[in-house]
């Protein structure tokens, strides 16, 4: 009798109570919800899959550390160089440059710059004034007139939001907040102002991002429309795709790539809706050395890219 149930109550199966349990403790916490990515990396892993930095011709990097905070790099490239032309062929010069760097990382402190034989000095800074206050500068000086531009940032980074604000040269400004609404949902918003140009602009952003999938869109009244969507098909693929629209110029792009890690390279790829099919692969030889084949085709404009490089340090 004792393993009777009473009358008027009903046995709850342990996979039931398991299953409320685990829903309980599923609850969002609205109060407690994770820090978001920085505005400029909503769409990071689509551009990372789809946008990798091709180049054409010959490049050869390499850095020399001189101690844990202090290093040296050298870079030499040797390729053709596009120039403007009002017929439908692509003309190009050839081309070559060295670059000296000099690079220093701390924890709270990241000074970079470059010195290009063409007489193009670029410098880069990042300074983290607290655990949530950091400014980032960078600035590139040319021989050409009205060329050379620079830019600050300072950017705060909250319990569950970010903010940023921008100024540049040319009486450029402007301020960014992203938010995260849920653990997983970001909604963002961007306004900017040119006094040079006279022209100002809003944008809004989300961003939706789980283990398996990340989705971004953008829309700003510049009149440009952006989409992306990657797909984690396991810890070593991912399928990508973007869309892109300009309503003021009718202007559309849509592309396809994938993103594939091994144990000794990473290949990337894409084709996008114009016809240009673009490969990129990262080969390590040993530590320290990589191999690295570019390769661009765009048979509408009779266009055609391949590159090698090698990296070492």
């Amino acid at each position: 009798m004792a393993g009777l149930v009473p009358p008027g109550t009903t046995a709850i199966p342990a996979e039931a109570s398991k299953t409320a349990h685990t829903k309980a403790e599923e609850k969002t916490d609205y109060m407690n919800l994770p820090c978001p990515i920085p505005f400029e990396e909503l769409q990071r892993e689509a551009l990372m899959s789809l946008k990798p930095e091709t180049f054409e011709g010959l490049r050869f990097d390499f850095t020399k550390g001189l101690n844990q905070k202090f290093s040296l790099s050298h870079s030499v490239v040797m390729g053709p160089t596009e120039i403007p032309s009002q017929s439908a062929e692509t003309i190009k010069i050839p081309t070559a440059h060295y670059e000296f760097g000099a690079n220093f990382i701390d924890p709270n402190l990241m000074l970079i710059g470059r010195v290009l034989t063409d007489g193009r000095v670029n410098a880069r800074v990042k300074w983290d004034l607290t655990d949530n206050l950091s400014v980032k500068a960078n600035a590139q000086l040319t021989n050409e007139p009205h060329m050379s531009h620079g830019m600050v940032n300072f950017d705060y980074k909250g319990k569950d939001y970010r903010s940023q604000f921008q100024m540049g040269n040319g009486a450029l400004f402007g301020a960014s907040y992203i938010q995260s609404v849920t653990p997983h949902l970001s909604l963002a918003g961007e306004v900017f102002w040119a006094g040079q140009h006279r022209k100002s602009g809003l944008g809004y952003a989300a961003r939706y991002e789980t283990d398996k999938m990340v989705a971004a869109g953008q829309v700003a009244s510049t009149g440009m429309v952006a989409l992306s969507y990657v797909q984690k098909v396991s810890e070593k693929v991912s399928l990508a795709s973007d869309f892109m629209y300009n309503y003021m110029t009718k202007d559309v792009t849509a592309s396809v790539g994938y993103d594939y890690i091994l144990r000794q390279c990473r290949l990337r790829g894409k084709i996008d809706s114009n016809g240009c099919t673009t490969a990129y692969l990262e080969e390590r030889l040993n530590m320290g050395l990589n191999f690295i084949l570019s390769a661009e085709i765009d048979h509408s404009k009779k266009d055609y890219k391949f590159g090698f490089g090698l990296t070492v340090g």
